[in-house]
C-alpha cells in the first residue's frame, strides 16, 4: 500500500476514535443524585458502566492505530507482524490497523 494512502487511512481512523472518545461520558443534569429516583440512578449507573467499557475498547483501538503508525514509520506497515507476509491492500483499506493476514487472524 502506498504510504500516503496508509497515512490517510490511519488519520481517519484516529479522528473517528478520538471523536467517539470525546462524545462518551455521563451527561450531568445538575440534579443531585439523592433527589433522583432509584430507576434513574440505576439507568445512570448502567450508562456509566457501558460508557466505561466503550472507552476501554476505543483506547485499545487507539493503541492499534499508534502501533500501525509506528510500523509505517519503520517501513513495515502492510506486513504481518507474525510472518512478515504482505497484508493485502483490500484488508488494509477495510482495517487500516490490521497486524496479520486474514488467514493468520482466523488461526489465532
Amino acid at each position: 500500500m502506498d504510504p500516503e494512502r496508509a497515512r490517510e487511512l490511519l488519520a481517519a481512523e484516529r479522528a473517528r476514535i478520538e471523536s467517539a472518545l470525546s462524545r462518551l461520558g455521563h451527561q450531568d443534569t445538575g440534579e443531585l443524585s439523592e433527589e433522583q429516583d432509584p430507576a434513574s440512578q440505576a439507568s445512570d449507573l448502567y450508562q456509566d458502566e457501558l460508557d466505561a467499557g466503550r472507552v476501554d475498547d476505543l483506547r485499545e483501538e487507539l493503541a492499534a492505530v499508534e502501533r500501525a503508525e509506528a510500523r509505517l514509520a519503520a517501513g513495515t506497515y502492510g506486513l504481518s507482524i507474525e510472518s512478515g507476509e504482505p497484508i493485502p491492500d483490500e484488508r488494509l483499506e477495510a482495517i487500516p490497523t490490521a497486524e496479520r493476514t486474514a488467514e493468520e487472524e482466523r488461526q489465532a
